[in-house]
């Protein structure tokens, strides 16, 4: 059996059991490439190619291959079934930032990534680019919705918002906090924090923008936002009754 496929949707959730009412622990992003390593029912059970996370998956079709050229330096951009920029030929659907696809075709400033679906270059990095600005690549993410398990621009989890800022970038780095807090070596006790500290505490973690400010996705207020850094930390102390374990840097 083939045991090497593509994400060919906008995105996919990845449930924790073959059932659609089942957790999503995280998603898969169009060009996300996943091994099966199992099948239940008609799901599949998967682990992705990029952080080795396992899961279900339920999909109609299997794709083989795609030679990846381009990724999608947005927080959302739209498909469109012509290469115009007009709303009659929008199809209603968006790739996700940090999507990877393959240009098959150029007209008009836009590229067909399948038949009949096109996107704006100008949305569009080359696959190879990195964007070491974390700054900005995690303010695209700002005030969308918190949502467990996601990775999109519908919706976001603390531990995804700081995954992707790697993803982007070609680089490994671990799905959930738990994981996370194990990469680098860090400090518990710190005081003085500064731009490009990741701050994590039992289940959550922020990143310091700068020396004052945090970004996170924080799931008491449903959003991604900007917060002062010592206000989140006393906060969080107080109701949900966490100390910080540990703050490494980005």
């Amino acid at each position: 059996m083939q045991n090497s496929y593509f994400c060919k949707n906008s995105y996919l959730d990845v449930y924790e059991l073959a059932s659609r009412k089942s957790n999503i622990s995280t998603q898969l992003l169009y060009g996300e490439k996943f091994r099966i390593i199992g099948k239940k029912k008609d799901f599949f059970k998967i682990k992705t190619d990029f952080d080795n996370y396992s899961g279900f998956i339920k999909v109609k079709k299997l794709n083989k291959f795609l030679n990846k050229t381009h990724k999608v330096n947005i927080l959302k951009s739209k498909i469109y079934y012509q290469p115009k920029n007009n709303s009659k030929f929008f199809t209603k659907k968006y790739l996700p930032f940090s999507s990877e696809i393959q240009i098959l075709n150029k007209k008009n400033n836009f590229g067909m990534f399948e038949k009949n679906k096109w996107i704006k270059l100008n949305e569009l990095q080359m696959i190879n680019k990195r964007n070491y600005n974390f700054n900005k690549v995690l303010k695209i993410f700002l005030n969308i919705k918190y949502k467990w398990g996601g990775k999109t621009f519908n919706g976001i989890d603390c531990s995804a918002l700081l995954q992707i800022f790697y993803k982007y970038n070609n680089k490994f780095f671990p799905r959930d906090t738990k994981d996370q807090v194990k990469i680098k070596k860090g400090v518990k006790n710190k005081k003085v924090f500064k731009k490009g500290d990741i701050i994590f505490w039992k289940g959550h973690v922020a990143i310091c923008l700068n020396t004052k400010e945090l970004i996170h996705a924080y799931g008491p207020r449903k959003k991604v936002l900007v917060m002062p850094i010592k206000e989140t930390i006393g906060l969080i102390k107080k109701t949900a009754k966490l100390d910080i374990v540990k703050v490494i840097s980005i």
